[in-house]
């Protein structure tokens, strides 16, 4: 049914005949004569959107649309001046009257049915936001189910992210700190095991030397040995063991030192030149000191590195004390500069000298440069050809702004 059929004039006088009962009754039930016609009001304002001229004898005596109904007796208008107006008889208690009706029937259907769209088009926004709540409320059980998994210790659990909303961005969140976590917990497996190794090493490498002193000592104390030839070989046996285990305690101490700090401050981006020229020129003559040859092959790179001067320090006296110890001095040690990428450092080579009492290196040493140089934000590697040895320390070029 479309608007046009609450314009036909056919639809509009079947609802003016409908009314114009309904008022005949209200004016027989209520006995209201010609000039009692504002007793009418009450049942016109009643019917809402409705207005009705009455005319007596041909002339208008009330029109529902205007408060001053007397300027209207007195204005005189005829019924004869509209009369493309349809009208209907309606009888008064002393005498019959001719009617005018207007009615705007239509707009209550247009009410009604904006009334119906705006409740369909209401209910159909609730369930949307309904469906949209119930969603996020699963998503938030969802998650809340995966953070008592993740409270109970299962870090490989990943957290679901789904969409691109607060949830998500939470999820997200939830899920970095889950790897975080995973990461930083392998981080210390790892380094609780090497810890371990590292004490099950040193135990082994410090028993033997004891024992030895143990042996050399008892055999001072019996005086069993042939002549002070031999005293003096053996008081010099446990001299080289003690200053062995001195060495190995001092190792261990240096590495529980290292691993224990969690943060260091990094010192001004420097120039690589000004940061290790005066450290290879001291480096060079202390091991010129010892009897060894070097090989300098720096190329003074123009970058800038971040360091700690501290660690860098304690980092080069490792890398001379296990020249001292285990290098060739028949050979050259040689100095070079390294550049990969986004990274400069240097390395130092060196021959391996032959020892008749076998290897008594726990590396500890360079354990400790590793992890020096890992909180430094570099690393080092080290490679072993045949009779050589090599280590390489690589830092960080600093980007300038």
């Amino acid at each position: 049914m479309n608007g046009y059929y609450y314009n036909d004039e056919s639809y509009i006088d079947h609802e003016n005949q409908k009314y114009i009962g309904k008022l005949q009754r209200y004016i027989d039930s209520n006995q209201i004569e010609k000039n009692e016609v504002q007793k009418l009001k009450p049942w016109i304002k009643k019917q809402g959107l409705l207005s009705i001229q009455i005319y007596f004898d041909g002339v208008l005596h009330y029109d529902s649309e205007y408060t001053d109904q007397e300027s209207i007796q007195n204005e005189n208008i005829r019924l004869t001046d509209y009369d493309w107006n349809q009208y209907y008889t309606v009888k008064f208690a002393d005498g019959e009257g001719q009617v005018s009706m207007y009615g705007s029937y239509g707009y209550k259907i247009y009410m009604l049915s904006g009334i119906v769209s705006a409740c369909i088009s209401f209910a159909v926004f609730l369930v949307l936001v309904i469906c949209g709540i119930r969603k996020k409320m699963k998503y938030i059980s969802e998650l809340s189910k995966e953070i008592e998994i993740l409270e109970g210790g299962n870090l490989d659990y990943p957290v679901a992210v789904i969409g691109h909303d607060e949830l998500a961005s939470l999820a997200r969140g939830l899920d970095d700190m889950r790897i975080s976590f995973q990461e930083q917990t392998v981080r210390e497996t790892h380094l609780v095991q090497e810890n371990q190794r590292i004490i099950t090493e040193m135990s082994h490498d410090i028993r033997t030397p004891i024992t030895a002193v143990m042996l050399y000592t008892e055999i001072l104390r019996k005086g069993a040995y042939k002549d002070e030839k031999q005293l003096k070989e053996y008081i010099e046996k446990i001299d080289y063991k003690c200053r062995r285990m001195k060495q190995l305690t001092d190792n261990l101490f240096e590495y529980s030192l290292v691993t224990g700090e969690t943060e260091i401050d990094l010192e001004e981006p420097e120039s690589y030149e000004v940061i290790f020229y005066d450290l290879f020129s001291e480096t060079g003559y202390y091991l010129e000191q010892e009897g060894f040859q070097i090989a300098f092959k720096v190329e003074w790179i123009d970058e800038k590195i971040q360091i700690s001067g501290n660690y860098l320090g304690r980092i080069m006296d490792n890398i001379t004390s296990n020249i001292i110890k285990y290098a060739d001095r028949a050979f050259p040690v040689t100095v070079s500069s390294l550049k990969e990428k986004n990274t400069v450092g240097f390395s130092f080579t060196n021959t391996i000298r032959a020892s008749k009492e076998g290897k008594e290196s726990t590396e500890i040493g360079l354990h400790s440069i590793r992890n020096m140089m890992s909180k430094m934000g570099g690393r080092c590697e080290t490679q072993k050809k045949e009779n050589n040895f090599c280590i390489q320390l690589l830092f960080p070029c600093v980007m300038e702004r």
